[in-house]
């Protein structure tokens, strides 16, 4: 098996960074990039720590990431399974990325930067929703924003109806603890 070991070697193989590709990336929010944050009501939380690497998806109704400012975004913690894999690995190392989707769309956006965890109490009631605040809200200073190509969502068909899986097809997440721990009740935890 031959590898790519150096930098050298990927230089040579890919060439260089095309033009459009360095514009688009800015060190703050742009008015067309808070249009794609706004729309966006799904996002992919990247983190790291000392057990490596995480990735956790976060959503809501409307928008998943909230503009504080032209540097600062912020992801209110709903309720999930409260393992705090992400929100651990924060308070250990503040360095994250975000992979914002929108439905319909094929235009990703990306960020990476750094954030801290708040549980101000002013800041959970103004991400209140139906009068449950979240339990923190994780702030996040950008260091750098791009769109990302979308050639990747488009190969994938991710918004093609034709192309989604029937659920009944695959494994629910009951059928999945069940086969994990044989006397688990999968139905009980899937009504939960």
């Amino acid at each position: 098996m031959t590898l790519v070991t150096e930098i050298s070697q990927l230089e040579a193989l890919y060439g260089s960074i095309p033009e459009a590709a360095l514009i688009k990336v800015r060190d703050h929010i742009t008015h067309q990039y808070q249009r794609l944050i706004e729309a966006a009501p799904f996002v992919a939380l990247a983190t790291i720590g000392p057990q490596g690497l995480d990735c956790s998806p976060r959503g809501d109704a409307g928008q998943a990431v909230f503009v504080r400012d032209r540097k600062t975004l912020l992801i209110p913690d709903r309720p999930g399974n409260n393992r705090l894999d992400s929100l651990r690995n924060i308070v250990l190392n503040p360095q994250i990325a975000l992979l914002l989707l929108i439905p319909g769309t094929n235009t990703t956006l990306r960020v990476n930067g750094t954030a801290v965890i708040s549980i101000d109490p002013d800041l959970l009631t103004a991400h209140s929703v139906g009068g449950k605040a979240p339990r923190s809200v994780i702030i996040i200073t950008i260091q750098e924003i791009y769109f990302q190509c979308a050639k990747a969502l488009k190969r994938a068909g991710l918004w093609d109806p034709e192309r989604f899986h029937a659920a009944a097809s695959l494994p629910s997440p009951g059928e999945i603890m069940q086969e994990l721990k044989e006397d688990f009740n999968g139905r009980v935890y899937e009504t939960e």
